[in-house]
């Protein structure tokens, strides 16, 4: 299983290198030239989404990404360090109106990577949040044939 860590500043100019490292390294992966597009645009959310919850907090620990590579799947994980409200509570530091525009930027961030992504799993909690999206590759074998 090989690895490759990505840790930046929780700025939005970082998120499109995070994008094209994430586009790089599935691409060697075997993940299929038609799904990159999809995988570029659902890090850059991911990435997009992790940024503006650090930033919205005031926290300056960098954003984490992780690239993984599986046997028969290519998997990128997103982590923020961003306290998260359990379903149904409103969000520490969320006050009045504005927090309610950020729980509903953040729930249609997670609309659009589910609808980009087949297999997502979102997990959150007072610590921090993390992102976990799968993509079959191709065995190296097969793209030569």
């Amino acid at each position: 299983m090989a690895t490759v860590e990505l840790r930046f500043s929780a700025l939005p100019e970082h998120v499109r290198t995070a994008r094209l490292v994430a586009a790089a390294v599935a691409r060697r992966a075997g993940v299929d030239e038609a799904v990159l597009d999809e995988v570029r645009l659902a890090v850059g959310e991911a990435c997009s989404r992790a940024v503006g919850l650090h930033q919205s907090v005031g926290i300056t620990a960098p954003v984490k990404v992780s690239l993984i590579e599986e046997e028969k799947q290519f998997s990128i994980e997103v982590g923020d360090e961003a306290p998260h409200a359990v379903p149904g509570e409103r969000a520490p530091g969320a006050v009045g109106d504005d927090g309610d525009v950020e729980a509903e930027e953040d729930e249609m961030g997670l609309a659009v990577i589910s609808g980009l992504v087949d297999d997502v799993e979102v997990s959150a909690g007072e610590h921090g949040g993390l992102i976990r999206m799968t993509w079959p590759t191709t065995p190296p074998a097969a793209m030569l044939s």
